[in-house]
């Protein structure tokens, strides 16, 4: 990695700043229409450091979840299933398709769930999430391995592969991230230049239309105002999409089957 892990420390002038922030209390931010929104931790987290975004999602009117998997730390087939029972109880509660936001690797499982399960998924906001491949600070990399081996440790007795928590392993999560991303659903990759924890390069579409640069740190886009503002116009946008999709429909199902009038007779 290019940029130093130091960086992150800037982390708390991005939680202040939020704080003052307009956004944050959300004046000129587009309302929810109470849908579900599933927030998702990253590598190492869980879901208490995501306290604010699902205050604030609160605040302007969707109904946040918390995703319920655990510290961000197991094997992601597990994680996955957490997750989808979450999605699952969202989807039963308020009768429509979940929105799903995650962090670093919550943002790959995110994608990875969508992919599994297109037909309740409303859209996916990935911040700083690697899900075109794994290229980390080397602490990182050194951390992710002791998980790895945590995993393997525990997995002995229900036979877990070797390459289990790695780039090789074959489960249903990561073989979600090769297949194509189902078109239907739409998404977002956020990413920052002045990531210090693992490659922007590695966190984009290579799509103008989908992918968000900010200014700020890995850990800081949790707590990011520009973040903030763009989650609210995505998540507006993609309920837009839908009242439209309804509209359509509707006017399908009323519109008059138009029968021929027969012509007078000269």
């Amino acid at each position: 990695m290019g940029l130093p892990l130091w960086r992150e420390a800037f982390v708390g002038l991005e939680w202040l700043s939020l704080r003052a922030s307009a956004v944050y209390r959300g004046i000129d931010v587009p309302r929810g229409d109470g849908s579900a929104v599933v927030v998702i931790p990253g590598f190492l987290g869980s879901d208490s450091y995501l306290r604010s975004l699902y205050t604030w999602l609160q605040r302007i009117g969707y109904r946040p979840y918390m995703s319920a998997i655990g510290r961000n730390a197991q094997c992601p087939n597990l994680l996955l299933d957490r997750l989808f029972d979450t999605i699952e109880t969202a989807y039963d509660d308020t009768g429509g398709k979940v929105h799903l936001i995650g962090h670093s690797l919550g943002g790959v499982l995110a994608r990875a769930a969508a992919v599994l399960q297109p037909g309740r998924t409303a859209s996916v906001i990935a911040m700083a999430s690697p899900f075109r491949g794994v290229r980390a600070h080397p602490l990182i990399v050194r951390t992710a391995a002791l998980v790895r081996r945590r995993v393997l440790a525990r997995g002995k007795k229900q036979s877990t592969p070797p390459e289990c928590y790695s780039g090789f392993c074959t489960c249903d999560a990561l073989n979600a991230l090769r297949r194509p991303f189902p078109a239907a659903v739409p998404q977002v990759a956020i990413y920052t230049k002045s990531d210090g924890v693992v490659d922007w390069r590695l966190c984009i579409n290579d799509d103008p239309t989908t992918d968000i640069e900010v200014s700020g740190t890995h850990v800081g886009l949790v707590f990011n105002s520009r973040v903030y503002g763009h989650i609210a116009a995505r998540l507006a946008a993609s309920q837009n999409r839908r009242r439209r999709s309804r509209r359509r429909v509707k006017g399908e199902d009323l519109a008059p089957t138009l029968v021929p009038t027969p012509g007078k007779r000269r």
